[in-house]
């Protein structure tokens, strides 16, 4: 098919000349480059269907340099070097680092033709590929996300409307309300879905080791720093970057994330020379991070970068309609290749009257237990945590009806009675809570309900 874009590079007028001519005249848009830099720099700036370059030029970068740089840009880019002799040792080379073949330049009209006529034919059978491959991706994605309440619809549709913007998106909801499963949509929907999907939870890591995770360090930064490693921001490269409870960072840490999403650069540990960075950025907080702003716990400018688009995920509990699909869903998949199993009607009420304080993630958590404890095909009010019984009745102990308290000592109160409802078990506190066990440590200690080193032992081994 004519009009396909082609880069011609090579530092002899006359050679430029006669390919510009010859591929003109069939149809292609043809673009000249007399030195590899010229060449690269051209790349950076414009889609190329194809670059056909000359092995020996002048200049720190020759036809392998320009084949490394091609590649690098885009990889699906089909390379064809020129050479003088076939027989080349550096052809042989071009051939094993991924040039699509070799031309002699001596070889004919016709056999220039037929070598870009069959390089553009396989881009276009590698990029039907690709966006097949992106395609049942997205399909395999979406069956995960279950719901067709309204809330979630809205939801879903603000996805796809945002998704081909390359705005920072930060999303809000309660723990387990799925939102890493709607960055990954974000992600396999835009542009950068050929790109890697990266993802970093800023609670589950020391504040110490976070840093180091996100933009790299180099060998002797600190004790342990043994080699150079490369941080994640940059090995998401072309992609997409998943920053899930970026609430839980340091001041310190959101300076560079500042930096980072402003210069699209970062600097690593110990390091000196800038790196750039080319990734969408997604945010993720079941924190309200305005009045983090309100109380200086989170800087107001690094919110208003994260904040261009929000995306706020519906509770469990305010789309219940919901449940029934979701619990079908969990039993395919729980039960594949074993017997299917169903819920029972009295089942489904218990879970219809429970206000799922973990939201989607303990809802799959409590069918799986079901599942495992069930003796035949029907999962009843049997089969149930008492914790889910109780909430059907009213949520026992968990209730708290206190209108007049602050969010803080809301929250203080609801950990208090989560723990006493778990016999004090921390572990299990901070499943229902849906929160890292260091997330629920750090927040008994600001509340005054840990004391004692041998307490913060206990919350990470019971």
């Amino acid at each position: 098919m004519a009009g396909e874009k082609i880069l011609i590079v090579d530092d002899e007028d006359s050679m430029l000349q006669f390919l510009s001519i010859l591929l003109a005249k069939e149809g292609y848009e043809v673009t000249v480059a007399r030195s590899g830099k010229e060449a690269l720099a051209k790349a950076e700036e414009e889609n190329y269907d194809i670059v056909v370059t000359d092995i020996k030029m002048p200049g720190e970068i020759d036809g392998l340099g320009v084949l490394a740089g091609v590649k690098k840009i885009d990889p699906s880019v089909p390379v064809v070097i020129r050479t003088a002799f076939a027989s080349q040792k550096t052809a042989i080379e071009a051939l094993n680092r991924g040039a699509y073949q070799y031309l002699e330049k001596s070889a004919k009209n016709d056999e220039v033709r037929l070598v870009i006529k069959n390089a553009l034919a396989m881009r276009k059978v590698t990029s039907e590929n690709v966006l097949l491959k992106r395609q049942l991706k997205k399909t395999d994605d979406t069956k995960e996300i279950i719901g067709h309440s309204e809330q979630f619809q809205r939801v879903l549709k603000l996805v796809e409307k945002v998704a081909y913007s390359d705005a920072s998106i930060l999303i809000v909801g309660e723990s387990g309300t799925g939102k890493e499963l709607i960055a990954k949509r974000l992600h396999y929907l835009s542009g950068r879905a050929d790109g890697p999907f990266v993802s970093i939870n800023c609670g589950a890591l020391p504040k110490d080791l976070l840093e180091s995770n996100l933009f790299g360090h180099v060998k002797g930064s600190f004790t342990g720093a043994v080699r150079d490693q490369e941080g994640l921001l940059a090995v998401a490269g072309g992609g997409s970057f998943f920053l899930d409870e970026v609430g839980e960072t340091l001041p310190a840490t959101q300076v560079k994330l500042l930096r980072a999403i402003q210069e699209r650069e970062i600097i690593p540990v110990g390091g000196t020379k800038p790196r750039k960075i080319d990734v969408r950025l997604i945010a993720a907080t079941n924190a309200d991070l305005e009045r983090a702003v309100a109380e200086n716990r989170f800087r107001a400018d690094l919110y208003f970068r994260l904040n261009v688009i929000q995306i706020r995920l519906p509770s469990l509990r305010e789309r219940k309609e919901d449940i029934q699909e979701l619990v079908e869903h969990f039993l395919v998949k729980l039960t594949a290749g074993k017997a299917q199993k169903t819920l029972s009607k009295e089942g489904r009420d218990a879970l219809l009257a429970y206000d799922w304080p973990g939201n989607v993630r303990e809802l799959e958590n409590v069918i799986e237990r079901a599942v495992i404890l069930s003796d035949d095909g029907v999962l009843t009010p049997e089969d149930l945590p008492e914790k889910v019984l109780q909430g059907s009745r009213g949520r026992g102990s968990l209730v708290i009806d206190t209108p007049g308290m602050t969010l803080d000592e809301l929250e203080r109160e609801y950990i208090q009675k989560v723990l006493h409802h778990t016999g004090g078990q921390k572990k299990r506190a901070s499943e229902i809570l849906g929160i890292n066990p260091s997330t629920l440590y750090r927040k008994l200690l600001s509340y005054g309900l840990l004391h004692e080193a041998s307490e913060a032992e206990a919350l990470v081994d019971d």
